[in-house]
């Protein structure tokens, strides 16, 4: 009974994917294009007597003590460039993984935006947020809207001489304004977000506020630098000001013409080594493909779900795995897991197959399987990081929300799959698929036709001899004809008499005689004289 069980919970959980991967899709918050017409930049306010530059310099002194290791810091260059949206997120992560797995100290973001997707800066911020090394932005020409969000959560801002920051305020998808009481709920929530990752930087959230909010007034030292009814903007001079005693930069960490002028100024000419993250075609493809994930994924599972129903193995099982290789490429891309998930959903199909054709009946294989596959499933949807502490990597943020889906997708499975069989109509492709690739078989071994298929209905109740090993499929013959057949339990021997309990919709079932020989009825009379190998 067990292997019937497996059998059909592998069936289920093709469609428990597909129906998971169209459910399992994050909301995104409003878009963040750049705005028609630039702010208004707040007014550059007198420099105090002491400058920036002493700050400057001290801070990114005693900052470089602490990165340098061995003589040299290391450091990895990810680009942030066009609009910020999905593709942008999965190359930072995926930077950012695979510095942690190089051991790489410094990041920096190579940025020149005009904006994109709030619920794509906020997960890019959050990403920033796990690196455990130390990061940096370096706005080249803009980085405006979302691209702002992303630079405040760096541990430090850098500039080009003609840099532009700021203009981030909520608006709609084709850049209108939104309604006043969303508008209140995104940016509450923005700069709940903005404080939480920069309460390290005197300045920053007010400032980030102030891009956010056109009603935020951002005042210092008792002048007002953005007035209410208007966003804030800020140059690289205007973000190099200093404020406070003692003295305190605005939000810039420093001005440089390119990032080798940046790294040259923080660590001294000789002492780092740069790498730049690099993005093939073959990436962008994958990437692109990642955003149609749910359809590739809803295509594979689907087919391998009519492959398990059908015997054999053919067109759709290879569809079905080509399909699924690409959604865990997609997914390795998307920096969301590595080739691991993959490789166990591999094993766990490898068990699953062993249990059903060579150990039928003997329950580890198949269980084990189906444990390594659902376990994949959710490992390849959690965000896990290198290097992660047990304690941080199975905890209830990561893990939860898989699982949840995983067991979403199973209830959805068994509603859609009593649909599939009883709501479905019987139209020109079910035809074809239940009678040529289940009972259509036969044809193609004993020349049974299409028009002989309802008389396979009379075979119920009858003995038929075993003529290939049922485990659980096989071949069976009645009156000198060979048909595809199935054994719900266990397997059964060449030669051993079966006794015909019914028709599915994809195929004849069978069980053992009771007596266990060849009796009387079609199968044992129409032996030929070679034996069971002498049918035609």
């Amino acid at each position: 009974m067990f292997r019937l069980l497996a059998k059909h919970l592998l069936s289920w959980l093709a469609l428990a994917t597909a129906c998971m991967a169209l459910t399992d899709q994050t909301p995104r918050d409003e878009k963040l294009p750049a705005p028609a017409a630039a702010p208004t930049p707040a007014a550059s306010p007198a420099k105090k007597d002491a400058g920036p530059a002493a700050p400057v310099a001290n801070a990114n002194a005693t900052a470089a003590a602490r990165i340098v290791t061995d003589g040299k810091a290391r450091v990895m260059v990810i680009e942030v460039r066009e609009v910020i949206d999905s593709p942008v997120l999965y190359v930072l992560r995926r930077g950012l993984k695979e510095a942690e797995e190089k051991k790489i100290n410094v990041v920096v973001l190579d940025m020149e935006t005009p904006g994109g997707v709030a619920g794509t800066a906020l997960e890019m911020m959050e990403a920033l947020d796990k690196f455990s090394g130390h990061t940096i932005t370096y706005i080249n020409t803009e980085a405006i809207s979302a691209g702002a969000f992303i630079a405040a959560a760096t541990d430090e801002i850098w500039f080009a001489p003609k840099g532009v920051i700021g203009a981030a305020a909520a608006v709609s998808g084709d850049g209108q304004d939104i309604p006043e009481t969303m508008r209140l709920k995104i940016n509450s929530f923005l700069r709940a977000k903005i404080r939480a990752l920069t309460e390290a930087h005197p300045y920053r959230g007010q400032v980030l506020s102030a891009m956010i909010d056109k009603d935020y007034e951002l005042k210092i030292d008792g002048k007002i630098l953005k007035p209410k009814g208007e966003l804030l903007s800020l140059t690289a001079t205007e973000a190099m000001t200093a404020y406070g005693d003692p003295p305190q930069v605005l939000l810039a960490a420093g001005v440089a013409a390119d990032v080798d002028d940046l790294l040259t100024q923080k660590f001294g000419k000789a002492n780092f080594e740069s790498e730049r993250l690099e993005v093939t075609w073959s990436e962008r493809l994958a990437q692109w493909l990642n955003m149609i994930k749910p359809i590739l994924l809803s295509l594979g599972m689907l087919a391998l779900f009519i492959e398990f129903k059908t015997p054999g193995f053919g067109m759709f099982g290879i569809a079905g795995i080509v399909l699924l290789a690409i959604v865990f490429l997609s997914s390795y891309v998307a920096g969301l897991s590595g080739h691991e998930p993959m490789l166990l959903f591999a094993l766990g199909l490898v068990l699953v197959i062993a249990e059903l054709i060579f150990f039928p009946g003997l329950v580890l294989p198949a269980l084990t399987g189906l444990v390594l596959m659902l376990g994949s499933l959710v490992w390849a949807m959690a965000d896990l990081w290198p290097n992660e502490p047990i304690s941080v990597t199975w905890s209830s943020d990561v893990l939860v929300a898989p699982i949840m889906n995983l067991a979403f997708g199973l209830l959805l499975t068994a509603l859609f799959a009593v649909a599939l069989v009883k709501f479905i109509p019987r139209g020109w492709f079910w035809d074809k698929l239940v009678l040529s690739s289940s009972i259509g078989a036969a044809a193609q071994i004993s020349g049974v036709s299409a028009e002989q298929a309802a008389h396979i209905n009379t075979f119920v109740g009858r003995r038929a001899l075993v003529t290939t090993p049922l485990r659980p499929f096989g071949q069976i013959e009645i009156d000198g004809r060979r048909y595809e057949a199935s054994v719900s339990v266990g397997s059964v021997e060449r030669g051993a008499a079966v006794i015909v309990t019914k028709r599915t919709d994809f195929g004849i079932e069978v069980e053992p005689a009771p007596d266990g020989a060849p009796g009387a009825d079609g199968a044992a009379q129409n032996q030929h004289p070679g034996g069971p190998e002498g049918a035609a």
